[in-house]
């Protein structure tokens, strides 16, 4: 299933006006923000924790945080880190751009969750987006940290009873098997019943400090053929266009469009994206039109070989959607289906 009506009409909406009317060959379809690089966590698959101290203790002000995503002007954000909830005013970030109509996706390993839930209020254009990597025993490890996986569950179970949106976020390393997908995407899906979920195959951080759990391309298009075997993507309420799913199977390839899903953090715009840190800009334009898109991707750059991250690969799937009123229709189905 792709995303909520709503916020599929207004995506389209946007694409409609940035490639027919504007004619613009690079936009922005959805901007990572990371306000913050501490966490409460040392996952072994993350490279962010990895600064130095004094850059850990940094916390974006509101005022940029907001007007970066402005900037931009794409019509969703994830907020990220680090742990964003460890943020003092992460709550009026994402206030001011709830309150711009910006759909607003909150990262988080939950383990703040229900501490800070007080300060959020229920709105369509806000989700919680609760990383989980697998069922308890595999995501405590993951996270290196006992007791991580029942307390996302707990705060999960309890944003549902208030009334808010809630997405899960999982990255599946050379150590899972179609099975251990299939386990916990049942899990989120049926026992959950979380609003949707978003998974993507794990990328090799240069600084992250597990180098040997990283997937290929063919592991990738191996792993995810036989997890959605069987009908399981149908039942999945997964928030990614179905030529993304398509694309991990392997039954599709494209290249990458890292510049519609931009990374801005404590140090500016990311190039070329938030994960490769080949220098950062001061502002989008800056980083549209001085960046060398042509040189990334795989079989233009090593670091690039074996990436398959939504972050690189999704905006491409969406817009080839787009440009197919085939592919148009199928999305539009799998949404209403789900609606």
């Amino acid at each position: 299933m792709a995303m909520p009506l709503r916020q599929t009409i207004k995506v389209a909406g946007y694409l409609f006006q940035q490639k027919t009317l504007r004619r613009r060959d690079k936009f922005p379809l959805l901007v990572e923000l990371e306000p913050l690089f501490a966490c409460n966590l040392k996952c072994e698959g993350c490279g962010k924790i990895q600064h130095p101290a004094g850059i850990l203790k940094q916390r974006m002000p509101v005022a940029q945080a907001v007007g970066a995503v402005l900037e931009a002007g794409a019509p969703m954000v994830s907020i990220a880190g680090g742990e964003p909830l460890m943020h003092p005013q992460i709550h009026e970030i994402v206030r001011q751009l709830v309150e711009k109509k910006k759909y607003v996706f909150l990262c988080t390993n939950a383990l703040l969750m229900r501490k800070k839930m007080d300060k959020f209020t229920p709105s369509p254009y806000f989700a919680w987006a609760v990383h989980i990597d697998g069922l308890k025993e595999r995501h405590d490890a993951s996270v290196a940290k006992d007791g991580t996986f029942d307390e996302a569950v707990e705060a999960i179970k309890e944003a549902k009873r208030r009334g808010f949106r809630v997405t899960t976020n999982s990255t599946f390393f050379n150590t899972d098997t179609p099975q251990t997908i299939i386990e916990v995407l049942n899990f989120l899906n049926d026992d959950l019943k979380v609003d949707e979920m978003m998974l993507s195959p794990a990328y090799a951080y240069e600084k992250a400090p597990d180098q040997e759990h990283f997937l290929g391309v063919q592991q990738t298009r191996e792993l995810f053929k036989k997890a959605f075997a069987g009908g399981n993507r149908k039942k999945w309420r997964l928030n990614q266009s179905p030529l993304f799913l398509d694309f991990l199977e392997g039954k599709v390839d494209f290249p990458c469009t890292a510049w519609a899903i931009p990374s801005y953090s404590l140090f500016g715009w990311q190039r070329p994206c938030y994960l490769m840190s080949d220098g950062y800009v001061t502002t989008y334009k800056e980083l549209l039109e001085e960046t060398d898109w042509d040189s990334y991707g795989r079989g233009k750059d090593p670091r690039c070989a074996n990436c398959m991250a939504h972050c690189g690969y999704e905006p491409t799937a969406v817009l080839a959607t787009l440009g197919s009123l085939k592919e148009s229709l199928r999305a539009a189905r799998e949404t209403l289906g789900g609606s």
